[in-house]
């Protein structure tokens, strides 16, 4: 694996000086159990294991927020990325996102769910099937993409700003503060432009407006 992107404070230091508790989210069970022995073996006292992200919402709602959760970006039941942010708003909040694509648009929404490192990985591919060769840096087409991108061309002006500014990662708050809005302006901005895109999470309207060309 290599290390493509990384935030600081991956883990706090009173977990890093002691063992820490961790969540692995992989389909594929041959690369999940990898990754369960590799955190094992750096010290993680606890590590649960779950293989979609039906699977991970059950587990993050029974259990305390753990540690560090590494999370496949390509689930068999979805996007990997959207889950991130998912168990963010549950307190779950250091993640790492395994990924065997590197575009920047990947990239970009991955650290705009919040992720703490993106991590690039041949054993990150859907454990549904191998891509074809030469594919690996091309972002999965998901249904209703195209429609999608069609509504990203009717963003308002505003609405562009509103969504650059979650693309780098900002919260509601800030972005009103950068842009002279109130919070619940932006929230209601923010309602408009998924009601356009036809998606309500985070980081895939910033994939679907990057593929768009309305936001870099």
């Amino acid at each position: 694996m290599t290390a493509l992107v990384e935030r600081h404070g991956l883990l706090p230091p009173a977990a890093r000086a002691a063992r820490f508790s961790a969540m692995v989210v992989i389909g594929n069970p041959f690369s999940r159990e990898l990754v369960v022995r590799s955190l094992q073996s750096l010290g993680a006292r606890d590590v649960v294991e779950a293989a979609s992200i039906a699977e991970a919402r059950a587990r993050a709602r029974a259990d305390a927020p753990r540690d560090l959760c590494v999370i496949d970006g390509a689930l068999p039941d979805g996007s990997g990325i959207a889950l991130v942010s998912e168990l963010r708003s549950l307190g779950w909040s250091r993640g790492v996102l395994l990924s065997s694509a590197e575009d920047p648009y990947t990239v970009r929404a991955a650290l705009a769910s919040g992720v703490r490192a993106f991590l690039v990985s041949t054993s990150a591919a859907p454990a549904t099937g191998a891509r074809p060769p030469g594919a690996a840096n091309v972002p999965p087409q998901r249904p209703g993409t195209t429609r999608k991108a069609a509504g990203a061309e009717g963003l308002s002006a505003r609405e562009v700003e509103v969504l650059q500014l979650v693309g780098d990662g900002r919260s509601n708050k800030e972005i009103g503060e950068v842009l002279g809005l109130s919070a619940l302006t932006v929230k209601s901005h923010l309602a408009r432009i998924a009601r356009k895109l036809g998606t309500g999470d985070r980081a895939e309207m910033v994939v679907v407006a990057m593929r768009a060309g309305v936001v870099t």
